[in-house]
């Protein structure tokens, strides 16, 4: 699986929340996919439109992420 990168700092550690702002830590693949990065998480009721970068500030769309 080829991961999608921040577009600021270059990883590809993302995380995404749910509305009480818990946080489910992901990857973004290179067909534009959230994935968890635990297998046996379920990313059911996490917003999947926005992710956030884990290494600096950067969050939006995993459209925007870079191409590793």
């Amino acid at each position: 699986m080829k991961k999608m990168v921040c577009p600021q700092c270059k990883i590809a550690a993302m995380y995404v929340k749910n509305e009480a702002g818990e946080r489910r830590l992901v990857y973004v693949t290179s067909e534009g996919e959230v994935v968890p990065k635990k297998e046996d998480e379920s990313l059911e009721g996490f917003n999947l439109e926005e992710v956030f970068c884990l290494g600096c500030s950067w969050h939006g769309s995993p459209k925007r992420l870079v191409r590793y």
